[in-house]
């Protein structure tokens, strides 16, 4: 059962959300979290963006060489920064921008949005402060004989050169590219993938000189820092005055980098990428629209209704060969006459309302994998439905996936897992009102095994199977269980259990 939830998308439907469905609802994902939650990780993110500037500094620092591959490696050391964002977690300000799709969608507020991203950039400062503290108390000004603070001092400085406009449109191009990065991403889970997608956005933008908001409330302080509070010792070493560096300033910094460099990555990666593939998808809508997300709702496991995937349904053909040739069929009918429609008129009438079971058995997110299997083995259930204090549905559980975890820890001690990390997020369900009938078709059915065809409607495979061969291999590979959910709240679950016994009550078996 566990891998049958596990991903309907892919393995069961054969679809899978497309990166701007995932754009949705990652840009939702940041406007609905926990204030505290993403504040924090805002912070985190602001250290990111920060070590990553070091590491640029660290590498361009005494290097020669071509110009362009001296940038180039600069600006593939810089990509760590966006790396750790992406992989180990973290709320950055310029790829938040991009929860301008779920703004679109009208799935959160004006004031949501704006809440949003203030917390993050303000969190993204602190990051970026409490790394400049520990740089300076560090020392890493005097690495190189003090040429890595006077690399840090000249490119601090040639920030604060930039026209206003410049440096708008350099924010723009800047967060475009990072925007698109991130985007990327989307089209893969793998961690290696996105940090492998990640590096030529990145390299690109530093090399050429664009700029970032949150890199600049590191880089820039860090200038204005070493050149107001270092020795007069250390500038005559270098070879340099501290008067030369008397433009680095908080009022300079703010009025002629911050803030057009900010006003122009929230357009560059919110108003080009984030409402310009909106307006694309807008002109031309999703063929499954199953795939939206519930956002709206707070609810995060993956929903797949049964209606909606009933309707995808019908874009799979079935080759007019397996019908009578006297016999005008529509693509479903020949399919739809054999089974649900041959059903009694008492299945037929059946909606889920009428089988679920209003009171399932649920789990919560927070308890550990020992509560959680002690719960559904005294309950006697093989699995259950995740849900939050507002019965929204977060994912489900089975015992296999808890056993699972139980088993590596053999090989991992010390791994202490809670429900959250184990259960599947991408769960396949049904509403209140869906019938009975189509329910037990996509229960038992495989429409591609017992019609083998092509979008074209043409036979795939060299022999030819008899309808009763072929439905006797079409068996399906979906869940036994299904969450029942209604304006994206758990309001029951229904079983193959449930169905099979009323079936032979009408039946009388």
């Amino acid at each position: 059962m566990t891998k049958q939830l596990k991903s309907p998308l892919s393995q069961e439907s054969g679809l899978k959300p497309s990166m701007y469905q995932q754009a949705e609802r990652y840009g939702s994902d940041k406007v609905v979290k926990a204030h505290w939650q993403s504040f924090g990780l805002a912070i985190f993110a602001g250290a990111f963006i920060a070590l990553a500037f070091v590491f640029y500094i660290t590498v361009t620092t005494g290097s020669t060489g071509p110009w362009g591959l001296m940038r180039l490696a600069g600006g593939l050391a810089f990509s760590l920064g966006l790396m750790l964002v992406v992989i180990c977690g973290g709320e950055l300000f310029t790829s938040t921008v991009l929860s301008s799709v779920a703004w679109a969608q009208k799935q959160v507020s004006t004031q949501s949005l704006l809440k949003c991203w203030g917390r993050v950039y303000v969190g993204n400062f602190i990051g970026a402060m409490l790394m400049l503290l520990l740089i300076v108390v560090a020392g890493m000004q005097n690495l190189n004989e003090g040429l890595w603070g006077l690399n840090a001092l000249n490119i601090a400085q040639h920030k604060l050169h930039h026209g206003w406009w410049q440096a708008f449109v350099l924010g723009m191009l800047c967060n475009m590219l990072v925007c698109l990065g991130v985007w990327m991403t989307f089209s893969s889970k793998d961690a290696l993938t996105k940090a492998i997608l990640l590096m030529l956005p990145v390299a690109m933008f530093v090399s050429s000189g664009f700029e970032h908001s949150i890199a600049n409330l590191f880089m820039v302080p860090l200038g204005i820092v070493l050149a107001n509070v270092s020795d007069p010792a250390w500038f005559a070493a270098l070879n340099v005055t501290q008067a030369q560096y008397s433009d680095l300033t908080v009022t300079n910094f703010i009025i002629n980098n911050l803030i057009p460099v900010t006003l122009g990555n929230i357009v560059g990666g919110g108003l080009f990428v984030g409402l310009g593939y909106w307006l694309i998808e807008k002109a031309n809508p999703s063929p499954y629209p199953h795939l939206t997300t519930q956002n709206k709702h707070s609810v995060l496991a993956e929903v797949i209704s049964l209606s909606d995937l009933e309707k995808n349904n019908q874009t799979h053909f079935i080759e007019q060969a397996f019908a009578e040739p006297s016999v005008a069929q529509s693509p479903n009918s020949a399919y739809l006459s054999s089974g649900v429609k041959n059903m009694p008129k008492t299945i037929q009438k059946l909606n889920v309302s009428d089988l679920m079971n209003p009171a399932p058995f649920t789990l919560t997110a927070d308890i550990t994998v020992y509560e959680g299997l002690k719960r559904l083995t005294e309950s006697a259930s093989r699995g259950a439905p995740v849900i939050n204090e507002q019965q929204q549905l977060l994912g489900f559980v089975s015992q296999q996936d808890l056993l699972r975890s139980l088993w590596s820890e053999e090989f991992a001690r010390g791994v202490n897992f809670k429900v959250a990390d184990l259960m599947q997020t991408q769960v396949l369900t049904v509403s209140p009102s869906d019938a009975v009938a189509d329910l037990i078709e996509l229960m038992v059915v495989d429409r591609e095994k017992l019609f083998p065809v092509n979008d074209t409607g043409m036979l795939i495979g060299n022999t030819f199977k008899s309808y009763e061969e072929r439905l006797r291999a079409a068996n399906a590979n979906k869940p036994s269980v299904f969450p029942v959910v209604e304006d994206g709240v758990l309001c029951g679950v229904i079983t193959r259990e449930d169905i099979a016994q009323k079936v032979c009550e009408i039946y009388k078996f």
